[in-house]
């Protein structure tokens, strides 16, 4: 398969059209279409399903185009590789995160691993899971560090841990002293909500539909520090993974407290790269770098559970 065909091929993918790619491209759409037929040709079957609002790809589309999006990575690493020949190359790790992990772990753990290997960059971009699984499926970014509960095409999980969602609160609120807690007990206090783009939005909702109880926010904010404040000075409650929220428990004097449900017990942490790619060694070794730095803070969380 030539270079100049899969590329036009990305690109008609991407756009869902002939006269879209033809536009991103500056290439005539006739020098597209006859590309792809010869795609077609050679790999022996359609690759888009013509439709009249555009081109939606076959499933051998979606084949080719996970194996062109890999296949581009890795030239890429190649040349940056090549670069490298005249002096020490550059390592750039791009990281797609939830909020919590941005927020907490991570900025931490990118100190440390930069200690060791001084000329890595990062580029680190806070997006929801749904739009970090589709920037790793794109090879927009290299490693996934999100909170997921469903599983996403083109994408492959190299390590899970479980991330129930807990209830954060002052720690002089009436409900800290409790081991765990119920939820119709926490949802009789004001609550500090995230919107419905984060997971534990999500799985809260979904809880409270299902047992049928009523869910009123005092306070709906798609910033974090604004819940942390609103909770330390006020009697209200917000939800979140530990993990999110360890490092600063003591500093803001919250405490985090898990509630029983099976609903918001059913949260993953993840650890997500693009499913098949050949990693740069960069990028390998930061995952192992994340994943000590998690099992750590995991057995935190094992020996003082909402501390």
């Amino acid at each position: 398969m030539h270079g100049i065909a899969l590329k036009y091929f990305v690109a008609v993918a991407q756009a869902g059209s002939l006269s879209g790619a033809s536009k991103q491209l500056h290439v005539a759409v006739s020098a597209i279409s006859r590309q792809i037929a010869s795609l077609e040709e050679e790999v022996g079957s359609p690759l888009f399903d013509r439709a009249p609002r555009g081109m939606v790809l076959s499933e051998a589309g979606r084949l080719l185009l996970a194996h062109a999006r890999r296949t581009q990575l890795e030239a890429d690493e190649v040349l940056r590789q090549i670069a490298g020949l005249q002096g020490a190359p550059h390592d750039e790790i791009r990281v797609g995160a939830s909020e919590g992990p941005a927020q907490g772990f991570l900025p931490v753990a990118m100190v440390d691993f930069r200690k060791q290997y001084p000329r890595t960059r990062f580029a680190l971009h806070v997006v929801t899971p749904p739009e970090a699984m589709r920037a790793i499926a794109n090879g927009d970014i290299d490693v996934s560090v999100s909170f997921n509960v469903e599983p996403a095409q083109g994408v492959q999980v190299l390590h899970s841990w479980r991330a129930p969602v807990y209830a954060v609160m002052a720690a002089n609120h009436p409900l800290a002293a409790r081991s765990q807690l119920h939820l119709e007990e926490v949802l009789a206090y004001p609550l500090a909500l995230t919107d419905d783009k984060s997971t534990a939005r999500r799985l809260l909702n979904r809880t409270c539909a299902l047992e049928a109880m009523p869910l009123h926010a005092a306070l709906v904010s798609n910033y974090s520090p604004a819940l942390h404040g609103f909770v330390r000075h006020s009697n209200a409650v917000m939800f979140a993974g530990y993990i999110s929220v360890a490092w600063r428990l003591v500093q803001d004097g919250l405490v985090a407290r898990p509630v029983v449900s099976a609903e918001l017990q059913s949260r993953n942490l993840q650890i997500q790269t693009m499913e098949g790619r050949l990693l740069p060694i960069g990028v390998a070794r930061f995952i192992d770098h994340l994943k000590a730095r998690i099992d750590a803070l995991e057995s935190t969380l094992e020996s003082s559970p909402g501390s």
